[in-house]
């Protein structure tokens, strides 16, 4: 594990919103950032990174800098490279704290969020990333049985007590809502990852998991933190059935790359074999348990795509990266 280096900083805590079209979503955020308590003496930041919107994004941030409090920088980043990936490297890289703590365009943290990250990071110098505790909002009620799947949504809710991510439980916290020490993100996160993030053209995702999995390979702890609590706003339209399915095969088709690179590169190969015949057993499992309604049910549905796309996740990645080196080798 590397040191975190000594560099002057001018902020305690830092609040990144990365956003795509948030020009609607984007208001309530910083409404609640404006309604944080017990932070007198904390000096703290906000940038919002626009990632390559084509809505009234960079006018909302200059709407709310005319009632925003002076003592508190409320900055404006544009990130032109599509994916969350790049956004959250953008916010790192101008980021003037040792600690930043990530937010959507959809989450609404509690008034205490910003004392709860930044005490619990002072509380906990080995953590290189913490997440938080995660309630839904719901615009439209959810599916029958959706407790299955509301974790692949960044839901989560792991007790009130802290928890530690141990590596061999290959559990990890989402994005949203997570802290993460700034030094230790740029001595480890590369900047071209493989997965960049869901983009108007592909649902891929993963991109938050292949974050974290670098920081804890690194030896730094991943933790829960409950006492930071967030709202995620989903909307009726992230609820319906075409969309949870697209979703579903983002997800399964990002599993190769977050569900290896926790091992050695030697090991991967080892590993594969061992994944592909648990998606097997879990497609086979799927079917005699639903029969014809893992195709009518919408959560046995989604996971039925998940455990089908994670099987020809290798392929899919490595026939992507082949594409990806080509097009490079011919521009």
């Amino acid at each position: 594990m590397s040191s975190v280096n000594s560099e002057p900083v001018s902020f305690d805590f830092s609040v990144a919103i990365c956003t795509y079209n948030g020009e609607k979503r984007l208001p309530d955020v910083l409404e609640c950032l404006l309604q944080q308590t017990h932070i007198d003496g904390l000096n703290w930041e906000v940038i919002v990174v626009d990632n390559n919107s084509t809505d009234g994004t960079a006018s909302v941030v200059d709407a709310f800098r005319a009632k925003w409090p002076e003592q508190v920088p409320l900055r404006y980043a544009f990130e032109a490279k599509q994916g969350a990936s790049f956004a959250r490297h953008h916010a790192v890289k101008i980021a003037r704290s040792p600690l930043i703590g990530f937010l959507d365009d959809d989450n609404l943290p509690s008034p205490v969020w910003i004392e709860q990250a930044y005490q619990f990071g002072q509380a906990h110098p080995q953590a290189g990333a913490y997440g938080s505790r995660i309630w839904g909002q719901f615009e439209s009620n959810p599916p029958p049985d959706f407790e299955r799947i509301s974790a692949f949504l960044a839901l989560t809710d792991r007790g009130p007590d802290p928890l530690l991510y141990k590596p061999s439980q290959k559990i990890l916290p989402p994005s949203a809502g997570l802290v993460t020490r700034r030094q230790v993100w740029l001595d480890h996160v590369p900047a071209q990852p493989v997965l960049s993030g869901r983009t108007h053209k592909s649902m891929l995702t993963g991109e938050d998991l292949e974050s974290i999995l670098h920081i804890q390979r690194a030896g730094w702890e991943i933790w829960y933190n409950p006492q930071m609590e967030v709202e995620h706003k989903i909307p009726r339209g992230r609820l319906e059935r075409c969309y949870l399915i697209s979703f579903f095969r983002g997800i399964g088709l990002s599993r190769h790359r977050t569900r290896t690179l926790s091992f050695p590169i030697w090991c991967r190969p080892l590993v594969m074999p061992v994944y592909v015949i648990n998606d097997l057993r879990k497609i086979m499992y799927q079917v005699l348990k639903y029969r014809r309604m893992v195709f009518t049910n919408t959560v046995a549905a989604c996971e039925m795509t998940l455990y089908c796309y994670s099987l020809v996740s290798p392929l899919y990645l490595w026939q992507r990266s082949l594409r990806q080196a080509l097009q490079k080798a011919k521009s």
